[in-house]
């Protein structure tokens, strides 16, 4: 961890002379504000990620009924290796934002944008325990999925469970996503659009309600049956995970509580939970295969209302 380093990456932040983020800047930033973590692996664990890998793909074609296949790219990383993959997600998607924006101060405006973004990513690395990422807004149909190893490690022994078991149980869950989007082709192509008219008409100073409202309806379906199938395909008991990890999810210094009502992780938490007991309901009412109905066609999403009255997606879709 080098602070100076980072502060004064910061502050000769360039952003190109517009205002925007410097990328660079900001990888090394946030590299220099935590520590990397440790990432030797034996074999043994290398051979359990892989193992965890293949095992979730497996049963969560079985219990969920679904067609799809890992990611092409599986890696396990330490926090900088995750910041260096993000650091090149979000100049991706922030692009269309800052070649339209023009500020009266730019270097003034690039420091604090690249300061935000440095503070984000070293917060975000320093809690993320894996990650589906479907490289949304990027050319080809690629997708990549990553743990972070020193963080599985870090909570593991944190919430006082098993390593192995836990480490599965984060694989189930990222893997859930690439079967989410293995299943529904339509599901990346929906969300690329809404976000670049999001973020269009947050570079012309306004904003889009409902390209933001229909991204969180979307998001908590994907969340929320992620929970709900990790935990019926999961080959081992998981309740003291779930339990703990829930409390980890809300829990927190002060401190931690406010970086994650600043980031947005209070918004994500609520996704997990409507969704999730959306979709256990319909689990319940029909099967968990039956539940896959809402991957068939982009009609088949869950209404807002829906979300809180299942039996109306039941009898709508009737899988």
């Amino acid at each position: 961890m080098n602070l100076q380093r980072s502060v004064r990456a910061i502050a000769t932040a360039s952003g190109n002379g517009s205002g925007g983020v410097d990328w660079e800047a900001v990888a090394t930033a946030a590299k220099s504000a935590i520590g990397a973590g440790a990432l030797e692996l034996t074999d043994a664990e290398r051979a359990g990620y892989a193992a965890d890998v293949a095992d979730a793909r497996d049963r969560l074609r079985s219990v969920g009924g679904l067609n799809f296949d890992i990611p092409p790219t599986v890696e396990v990383q330490n926090r900088h290796h995750w910041i260096d993959a993000n650091v090149a997600t979000f100049r991706r998607v922030m692009a269309p934002v800052e070649s339209e924006v023009n500020v009266a101060f730019p270097t003034a405006t690039s420091v604090f944008n690249t300061g935000s973004m440095a503070a984000v990513l070293s917060f975000l690395a320093s809690n993320v325990l894996g990650q589906y990422d479907p490289l949304l807004l990027a050319d080809g149909d690629d997708h990549e999925l990553y743990f972070v190893h020193p963080n599985i490690v870090e909570a593991a022994a944190d919430l006082d469970v098993d390593y192995p078991r836990f480490r599965r149980w984060i694989a189930f869950h990222e893997v859930t996503h690439a079967a989410e989007f293995g299943a529904a082709p339509w599901l990346s192509t929906r969300l690329e659009a809404r976000l670049e008219g999001a973020l269009g008409t947050l570079s012309q100073g306004g904003f889009d309600r409902e390209a933001f409202r229909d991204l969180n309806t979307t998001m908590t379906a994907v969340e929320g049956y992620a929970e709900m199938l990790m935990d019926r395909a999961f080959d081992a008991e998981y309740a003291d995970l779930r339990r703990k990890l829930d409390a980890r999810r809300r829990g927190g210094g002060p401190v931690m509580r406010v970086a994650r009502r600043l980031l947005g992780l209070g918004m994500k938490r609520r996704q997990y939970e409507r969704g999730a007991a959306f979709f256990r309901a319909v689990a319940d009412q029909r099967s968990v295969a039956a539940a896959a109905a809402v991957w068939d066609d982009p009609a088949n999403l869950p209404t807002d209302a829906e979300f809180d009255d299942p039996t109306q997606w039941v009898a709508r879709v009737d899988p």
